[in-house]
Order: C-alpha cells, then sequence, then structure tokens
C-alpha cells in the first residue's frame, strides 16, 4: 500500500475535576518494564456511513469528553515518569494540567485490508500510533491518536511500560468506552483503579538489582561505556522494521483448540507428566512450535521462550490494583532440535506446561537475578518468543458507542512477539498476531493450518 497520513489537529485532553497533584513509586514490578519498548495498540472500528462532518462534530467531541472523564479516574495516564537526583528510582508524577495528546488526522490507508485476515506490510500500521515524549529526564506515560480512515476510524495508544501493564491499560480503556457509551458519569466498582502501592512487597535490594542490570545492559548498547546518566529514563533502543515485513492474525476456534487438545491427550498418554492443556498452554505452544520450524536453520541453535505471568490472579495484588503487577516465566536456551520434527507441538507443550506449573505467587521476585543472568548469556541471534496481550483483557467488549471492534492490533510486536486476543465473536477462540518476514511468514502460515489439518 502506498497510503499517507494528513493531521488535522493536536489537542491536550486534561482529566476533569482534578486539582491535586499525585506521586506515585515504582514498585520492582514497574522497574523490571520502565527501560523497555511502549505498548503500542490500534483499535479498528467499521462505520461505513461515517462523513467527514459528522466524524468531526460527534465522534471526535465524544471521544475527548469521555476520555477527560476517564483520567480523571487514572490521573497518573496524563502524568510523566521522571527520576529525580535524590531518588533511588523513578517516580510517576500528575501535577494539574497535566494531559494526554489527542491527535485528529485523516489517511487514505486501506482500512479493509489493516482490519483483515490477510498479510499486509507491517509499516502500514506505524503510522497509527504515537510516539511517546521520551527524554533523559521525563517520560509521558500514556499518548492517543485518533485516526479517520475511509470506512471507519481507528484509536490508537501509546502506553508506557513502566506505568502500567496490560490489565491497566486494559481497564482503563474499558473505563473510556464506559463513560463514552453511557449517558451517566460514574463508573463499575471494578473499573475504578487502586492506587495503594503498600500490597506490593518490593524489597529494596530487587529494585537496586534491576536497575544496576538495565544499567549493565545500556553499557552494552553504548559499545561498553558508562552510561553518561545513570538514572536516564531513555528507553532501550528497538530495531529498525525491514519493509518487507509483514503483520498476520491466525485464528484458532474452540473447535480447534479442543482437537490440538485430543491430540495431545493421545500423544502424551504413555507420558508421566501431567500436561496441563489449558488455552493458552495450547495456543502459545503451537505458536512456538511453528515458529521455530518456519525459521528453520541450524538444530543446534539456540530457541526459547518468556511469557508474562499476572500475578494479579494470582492474588498477590487485587483486580484492579494501577500498575504494573507481572514479572516473566522464562525458559533459554532451549535447541531448536528439540521443536523441529513431528512431535515439536507435544515437546513445547511439556516445556510450557512445566513453566505454568511452577507459578508462585510467593517467589515474584526472586527468580529475577535467575532471569536477568539468562538473558544477558543469551545469543544475540537467539529465537526467543515473547506474548503481548491476553486473551483475558476483553479488548473486544469495547464499544465507545458505534459498535465492537472490527480487530484490535498490538503493533509493538515488531520487536519479536506474538499478541494473543480473544476471538473477536465470543466464541471462546484464540487470535494470534505474528509479525515476520514475508518469506518466513508464507512459511509460517502453510504450517499453522498444516497442522490443524492433519
Amino acid at each position: 500500500m502506498d497510503s499517507s497520513l494528513e493531521v488535522i489537529e493536536v489537542t491536550r485532553v486534561t482529566p476533569s475535576d482534578s486539582f491535586e497533584t499525585v506521586t506515585l513509586p515504582l514498585t520492582f514490578f514497574d522497574l523490571l518494564w520502565f527501560k523497555i519498548h511502549p505498548v503500542e495498540r490500534v483499535i479498528f472500528y467499521t462505520l461505513a456511513e461515517v462523513t467527514r462532518p459528522f466524524f468531526d462534530s460527534v465522534i471526535v467531541p465524544k471521544l475527548k469528553s469521555s476520555l477527560s472523564l476517564s483520567l480523571s479516574h487514572y490521573l497518573p495516564l496524563a502524568g510523566k515518569l521522571v527520576w529525580d537526583s535524590s531518588d533511588q528510582k523513578p517516580t510517576i508524577v500528575y501535577a494539574p494540567n497535566d494531559a494526554v495528546l489527542f491527535t485528529v488526522a485523516e489517511t487514505n490507508a486501506d482500512f479493509s485490508c489493516l482490519s483483515g485476515d490477510e498479510p499486509f506490510s507491517s509499516t502500514e500500521l506505524h503510522p497509527l500510533v504515537p510516539e511517546l515524549r521520551v527524554s533523559e529526564e521525563s517520560a509521558s506515560a500514556m499518548s492517543l491518536v485518533t485516526l479517520f480512515p475511509t470506512q471507519g476510524f481507528c484509536i490508537g495508544i501509546t502506553a508506557h511500560h513502566g506505568v502500567s501493564d496490560g490489565k491497566t491499560t486494559s481497564m482503563f480503556l474499558k473505563s473510556w468506552a464506559h463513560l463514552c457509551k453511557q449517558a451517566n458519569h460514574s463508573l463499575p466498582e471494578d473499573l475504578i483503579p487502586s492506587y495503594d502501592r503498600t500490597v506490593i512487597n518490593s524489597p529494596s535490594e530487587i529494585e537496586t538489582f534491576i536497575i544496576s542490570a538495565f544499567n549493565s545492559f545500556t553499557k552494552t548498547f553504548a559499545g561498553g561505556k558508562e552510561p553518561a546518566n545513570l538514572k536516564s529514563l531513555k528507553l532501550f533502543p528497538s530495531p529498525e522494521i525491514d519493509h518487507d515485513v509483514v503483520r498476520f492474525t491466525f485464528k484458532l476456534t474452540r473447535e480447534d483448540i479442543q482437537t490440538l487438545r485430543e491430540r495431545l491427550k493421545r500423544e502424551s498418554s504413555d507420558s508421566k507428566q501431567q500436561l496441563r492443556l489449558s488455552t493458552f498452554v495450547i495456543t502459545f505452544s503451537y505458536a512456538f512450535a511453528c515458529l521455530i520450524r518456519a525459521r528453520g536453520g541450524d538444530p543446534d541453535r539456540f530457541v526459547g521462550y518468556r511469557f508474562a505471568v499476572d500475578y494479579k490472579s494470582l492474588a498477590v495484588a487485587p483486580l484492579n490494583y494501577f500498575g504494573n503487577c507481572v514479572s516473566a516465566a522464562v525458559r533459554i536456551p532451549l535447541t531448536a532440535a528439540k521443536f523441529l520434527g513431528e512431535e515439536g507441538f507435544l515437546a513445547a507443550v511439556r516445556f510450557v506446561s512445566d513453566s505454568v506449573e511452577k507459578l508462585d505467587e510467593n517467589v515474584a521476585w526472586k527468580k529475577i537475578p535467575e532471569h536477568f543472568k539468562m538473558y544477558s548469556s543469551t545469543p544475540v541471534e537467539s529465537q526467543v518468543l515473547s506474548v503481548a496481550g491476553s486473551t483475558r483483557f476483553g479488548v473486544y467488549g469495547l464499544d465507545f458507542g458505534w459498535g465492537i471492534p472490527e480487530r484490535v492490533v498490538i503493533v509493538s510486536i515488531d520487536q519479536g512477539t506474538i499478541s494473543l486476543a480473544e476471538s473477536r465473536d465470543g466464541s471462546e477462540g484464540v487470535e494470534i498476531g505474528f509479525s515476520l518476514k514475508k518469506q518466513e511468514m508464507d512459511v509460517l502460515i502453510r504450517l499453522l493450518q498444516d497442522k490443524l489439518e492433519n
């Protein structure tokens, strides 16, 4: 596609009725992510009959006013991440009159292609998300941009990962959608965030370790030179995305997942290991095995995986807790040979199932040094799969008053990750988002489909 984007206006949206300063210290959960690339989402809405006057006079004003109302409950998202020279760690600070930038733009990109089921160039999504304002001294918490393709519109969000995890960002988006669609200004109890940091046991020695480890990584990126500013809020550099990288969303129906589950039961019937055959384990393992086969190459090459562990679901914090409550389960390095054969899927399930079984709410921080050691010793060229999003976030329930999304895309998986979301039709299926070079993607699509048919 050869598309262009024209910015119509950029405005500051401040929280309504807010005259207080809010300060939130980062916990070790937040520190794990404060240098990492932000999470970028685009939510597409089909609105075939929309006209520019209707968009300007109805949609944009309603989105702005409800955003302001929602931010009054989520003040830190309008604030900044700062690191005072006298502090040991960064802090989220919201001051009166802080705001998020709301950009209205028009694009001639093909809406049906970007929200559809066929592969398309990853670079087409990049104009649809805003850049966070990040400097050595401060970083915005969130930016938003709303765009107006010819067949509907989309909302792009970039959230600083040091401020919120996927659960918190999804909770905010649900609050915004609720206030936009409903006539009243109140939120359901489950959408009102809790800012009680005392629920998180955040040992100072682990916080110091994480910051020191990130400084070591920064030194590596700088060619071995000591960072000039040890309290810099600059994010780690992201690789350039080649123009031949394409996006594709693969759908596993509830029936597909059950078919894979039954196959795994048969193939593991003589095994002593009791497999956890949850939807996540099956889906993630399926994607992992197919991606390794699609890459091919040396069977002795290093591969591995890491996936986020939501400690709110393990009762470490309330479900409406604001901030990161996510660590990771990590398995690296493994060798590709384990997953290249016909039993590669079953091998992947065994590893992932074992990782899930070992999760424990009491050791959220105890394995962090071990994980950092694994990262630092893993060769750069290793194929390590991560996952963004979750089938539990309910992103397809985000109805701002003009229907549910046509497609929700996590743009930031261009950095070597897959995305997961529940199926749009509510049938307990799963959508898996991939971003790969076209030649590799062609192989992957055949493998994904063939393995379901066999």
